[in-house]
C-alpha cells in the first residue's frame, strides 16, 4: 500500500516521503510537475513604445520569464475556453500594464511596474529587474497573461526544483564491526554517529545521498557497512517558484495522473471490446 510521510513544508517548499511506489511511478509524477501542472505567464504584448536598449522581443521574453500568481478557479485553459479567440477573454486572459519613463535619472524597470487588471494575476516578486531606462526614454506596452503547461515553453513550469531520490536504507553488522570510526569520518553529511557503548549508530538517516564512501574506506572485507537505495521508497523536493501554494501544484499533479490513467483504461476497454468482436 502506498503511504506518504511529509518531512518539510512550507508555502513554496515541500519534501516527503512516499512509499510502495517505484522509480516508474515517481518519474511520471515529478514530470507531471513540471510539464502538466498549468500556471499563468505573459504570452502575448502590445507595445505602444519602447525606447530602451532592450529590442521589443528581448523585451517580450523577460516579460514571459516574470512568475505570476495564479488563480486556477478563476481562469480557463485558452483551449478550453469557449471565446475560441486568438486574444482571449476575461476568462482565460489577465491583462497587466508597463507604462514607465525615466525623466532626468536612470531609472530601472521593476516587475513591480507592472499594473495588473486583476490583482490575484500579479508579479510573485516585485524587485525582478527588468530593464534599466536612460533619462527620457520610455516604455509603454500591454502585457496579456494566460494559462499554459510546461511541456510548451519553460516560462509555465510551476516550480523551480521537482527531485525524487532513494529513501536510503543502511545496515550495520554489529558484530563484525569493531568501532573504528572512519566511516564516521568519511561521511560529509555526518549520517553516523558512535554511541555512548563505542558503537556506530544511524542519526541522520534522510541525509544519506548513497554516495558509499563509507563502504569503501570499511577496512572490513565485506564492509561491515551496507547502504542501498530502497526500490519502493522514495524522497521527494518540490519548489514552487510562487505561482501556486506547492500543495496545490502536488494536488493538480496528482489529479492529471488519476485523468490519464481513466483515459487510458476507457481506451483500453474500446479496443479490447472491438478486438473481441472481430
Amino acid at each position: 500500500m502506498m503511504s506518504v510521510q511529509i518531512l518539510e513544508k512550507d508555502e513554496d517548499s515541500m519534501s516527503f516521503v512516499v512509499n510502495g511506489i517505484t522509480a516508474s511511478l515517481a518519474n511520471t509524477l515529478r514530470r507531471i510537475i513540471l510539464s502538466e501542472v498549468p500556471c499563468m505567464a505573459i504570452d502575448d504584448i502590445m507595445i505602444i513604445e519602447n525606447d530602451s536598449v532592450l529590442h521589443d522581443e528581448v523585451l517580450g521574453l523577460r516579460l514571459g520569464l516574470i512568475p505570476l500568481k495564479t488563480d486556477l478557479d478563476s481562469y480557463n485553459l485558452p483551449e478550453e475556453c469557449e471565446c475560441k479567440s486568438e486574444l482571449g477573454c476575461h476568462l482565460c486572459r489577465a491583462v497587466l500594464i508597463l507604462d514607465v519613463e525615466a525623466e532626468s535619472d536612470e531609472r530601472i524597470v521593476y516587475s513591480k511596474d507592472l499594473v495588473p487588471e486583476d490583482p490575484n494575476v500579479a508579479p510573485v516578486s516585485g524587485e525582478i529587474p527588468i530593464v534599466k531606462l536612460a533619462p527620457g526614454q520610455r516604455i509603454r506596452l500591454e502585457a496579456y497573461a494566460k494559462l499554459g503547461r510546461g511541456k510548451e515553453h519553460a516560462k509555465w513550469q510551476p516550480v523551480s526544483a521537482c527531485i525524487y531520490r532513494y529513501l536510503p536504507e543502511i545496515k550495520i553488522d554489529s558484530e563484525r564491526c569493531d568501532g573504528c570510526g572512519v566511516c564516521i569520518d568519511v561521511c560529509p553529511r555526518r549520517v553516523l554517529a558512535k554511541s555512548e557503548e563505542g558503537k556506530i549508530e544511524i542519526k541522520r538517516l534522510l541525509e544519506c545521498t548513497l554516495c558509499k564512501d563509507c563502504m569503501t574506506v570499511c577496512p572490513k572485507d565485506p564492509p561491515a557497512i551496507e547502504v542501498q537505495g530502497n526500490q519502493n521508497s522514495f524522497i521527494f523536493y518540490v519548489e514552487s517558484t510562487g505561482v501556486l501554494p506547492v500543495e496545490r501544484i502536488i494536488r493538480e499533479a496528482l489529479k492529471i495522473y488519476e485523468r490519464k490513467c481513466s483515459e487510458f483504461l476507457e481506451q483500453l476497454s474500446v479496443k479490447l471490446n472491438v478486438s473481441e468482436k472481430d
